[in-house]
């Protein structure tokens, strides 16, 4: 039987270890809050008392934390007491550069690390669907595409780069906070013009806005400005919202909005809409 240590017992973490029980993997866990893991020892989950508990004799290092400090502390006490051979596989959320740094510094050391965070909530944990990414080192990652590719619907491997996965991590997850504070807008204006909930939702009945992601923000990536929506019309098609909302705070109107109205003032008022992102396209041509 295959041993997993794993590190972090919170919602996500947790399915994970349940479903590596499903698969009927040995797992140590180690959390930083112990009372937040002992529920899991009632499906046979050992829960060790230290970082380096949880790592001995361990196949395969699993991380799920909540942060790259996080990482950082727990990887700083199991080290000394793992083998080399071991691969360490990073759930986490983290910044790419310290992805990159922390991948360096490890195989330098000679250990094997790969970062492999996630698009799922715990049901997909749990169940083994929705997505995860991985990147970095080929025979690295050959070695463990078939452990990690069962925890999960889609494993997308994203190549050589060592922090390729915690970009499109965030990139993903950019989308989330902009999908989800464009859907808190809606719900204020609806709100503040009378409406309930679902009611302002309605509008997605008959108004599907991923037309806006696979016409102007292909363009936009682009960096094709064709005309369609200028930014003064669509300022004032903000500024509308924004008196709709009787001066209720709108997450991403109101950022948007003042964004557009720099944008008028030096000289862009006659610009498509995709001007806001031309500084992005621009900086890496």
């Amino acid at each position: 039987m295959k041993t997993i240590a794993f590190y972090g017992a919170g919602l996500l973490g947790s399915n994970f270890v349940r479903a590596f029980r499903r698969r009927e993997y040995a797992v140590r866990l180690w959390n930083r809050t112990a009372a937040h893991a002992q529920p899991l020892a009632e499906i046979g989950v050992h829960i060790a008392a230290t970082p380096e508990e949880a790592a001995l004799g361990a196949d395969y290092i699993h991380l799920c934390l909540s942060d790259d400090t996080a990482v950082e502390g727990v990887l700083e006490r199991l080290l000394p007491t793992l083998d080399p051979a071991t691969p360490i596989c990073d759930h986490t959320t983290c910044l790419p550069q310290r992805v990159a740094a922390r991948t360096a510094d490890l195989r330098a050391k000679g250990f094997q690390y790969l970062h492999a965070p996630v698009f799922m909530g715990p049901p997909n944990a749990l169940d083994g669907t929705g997505s995860m990414l991985v990147s970095g080192d080929r025979a690295e990652i050959a070695r463990v595409r078939e452990h990690l590719a069962a925890m999960t619907g889609t494993l997308r491997d994203l190549g050589e780069r060592t922090e390729a996965a915690a970009i499109y991590k965030l990139l993903g997850n950019a989308m989330i906070l902009a999908v989800i504070g464009g859907i808190a807008d809606v719900l204020q204006i609806g709100a503040a013009q009378g409406l309930t909930g679902p009611e302002s939702f309605k509008i997605f009945d008959f108004y599907d806005p991923k037309g806006q992601i696979e016409g102007r923000g292909r363009r936009m990536a682009a960096g094709d400005e064709g005309t369609t929506w200028s930014v003064e019309m669509a300022l004032k098609d903000a500024r509308l919202m924004q008196g709709a909302a009787y001066e209720r705070a709108l997450p991403v109107i109101d950022a948007v909005a003042a964004q557009l109205a720099e944008l008028a003032a030096t000289g862009a008022a006659k610009a498509d809409l995709a001007a806001l992102a031309r500084s992005a396209v621009r900086s890496v041509r």
